[in-house]
């Protein structure tokens, strides 16, 4: 391949396409061709509305159809946001037609639809990936120096993704419709508690999980019910641990803990970074001193920031993906990592899904 920018579609107008939309036009090497939708009207809203917000300088092309976008010679990589229950269907589709795939987590309903997906895409030669944006950020990369260097061997590692749905979430929401989104919470946030621990266990399988469901639908409303509120833990060969908690039901949360052998990592916004243009972490080494009769616990927690856009920019982790995608599609080089960590991602959560439904009781992993 001797062109020198990727060209894409997206498969779907849905309302997280639009991150990425903006996202392909601030990569260097990408560009965007085309949005199809089952309804071309929808397509053509969709352009219009975000041609508005962050125009490209082609507007892209609206289709009526999935198949009509993934039958273009002039398109190289898809991105794929439909709903958990659909998306099987459509990247390996996507995949059989030539095209590259970035989708949308979670990447399937359990792992043996991520094990087809992923087949189907070493068969026709095609890049994989989920849209995990973190994965993509300075701020992680340089995270792991500071893993390795600072905090020493882990010990537990503890995460929440969480937000407060209204209470028109259960009725409305794809999220809380079990033929849509049958993982609930678990898939949509859990799916970035799980990812951030096994990134800080250097992609280790555990060994042992368990799972809670809090809260879930009420069945009655809307066919099976989904995990509302969940939290696991997970125990891995080396005696680390990790903890996590996701829900729709508090507040707007999004924090990851690493306490080490040496420090303890804070990260206040792993998933999406405060609005700014530095990300931030702090590390703590807290002191405990006694001198006779007096006892004080000295903080010892610094702050550190590191010049990152938090959103919606050049530089930023989602355009930092789409830049990091297309130059995989680019070279013509399949990297193996990322089909690899979505489905050990995918296999976490199956087995905390399947402790939950079994009474919390511990599942061996895989």
């Amino acid at each position: 391949m001797s062109q020198t920018v990727c060209r894409w579609g997206i498969l779907g107008a849905a309302f997280i396409a639009r991150k990425n939309w903006q996202s392909i036009r601030d990569a260097e090497h990408a560009s965007l061709v085309a949005v199809a939708s089952r309804d071309l009207k929808r397509a053509e809203s969709f352009i219009n509305e975000c041609q508005a917000s962050a125009p490209h300088e082609v507007v892209p092309e609206a289709i009526g159809s999935y198949e009509a976008l993934l039958a273009r010679a002039d398109i190289d990589a898809v991105y794929i946001p439909l709903p958990t229950g659909l998306r099987k269907e459509w990247v390996i589709k996507a995949a059989r037609a030539g095209k590259h795939v970035l989708v949308e987590k979670p990447v399937g309903c359990d792992a043996e639809d991520v094990a087809e997906i992923i087949a189907a895409c070493e068969e026709n030669h095609v890049q994989f990936m989920d849209g995990v944006m973190f994965m993509h950020g300075q701020r992680l990369k340089h995270l792991r120096q500071v893993m390795d260097q600072e905090v020493g061997a882990v010990r537990h590692i503890a995460t929440q993704f969480s937000f407060k749905a209204d209470a028109a979430f259960q009725k409305e929401n794809i999220r809380a419709q079990s033929e849509l989104e049958p993982l609930g919470c678990l898939g949509d946030l859990g799916w970035y508690c799980l990812r951030f621990t096994l990134w800080a266990m250097n992609e280790e399988s555990p060994v042992l999980v368990t799972g809670r469901i809090h809260s879930e639908t009420e069945t009655a409303m809307n066919g099976p019910s989904v995990p509302l509120a969940f939290s696991g833990t997970l125990t891995f060969a080396n005696g680390a641990s990790a903890s996590f908690h996701c829900c729709f039901t508090a507040a707007h949360a999004q924090w990851a803990i690493v306490s080490g052998e040496n420090a303890l990592l804070q990260v206040s916004d792993f998933v999406l970074p405060f609005s700014g243009d530095k990300v931030q972490y702090s590390l703590t080494r807290s002191n405990f001193v006694v001198d006779g009769c007096r006892a004080d616990m000295h903080a010892g927690q610094q702050t550190e920031s590191l010049p990152e856009p938090s959103n919606n920019a050049s530089g930023s982790q989602e355009s930092q993906l789409l830049e990091d995608f297309s130059k995989h599609v680019l070279s013509q080089k399949i990297d193996p990592h990322w089909p690899r960590i979505s489905l050990l991602t995918q296999k976490t959560l199956d087995a905390c899904l399947k402790s939950a439904q079994q009474g919390s009781m511990p599942v061996k992993y895989g």
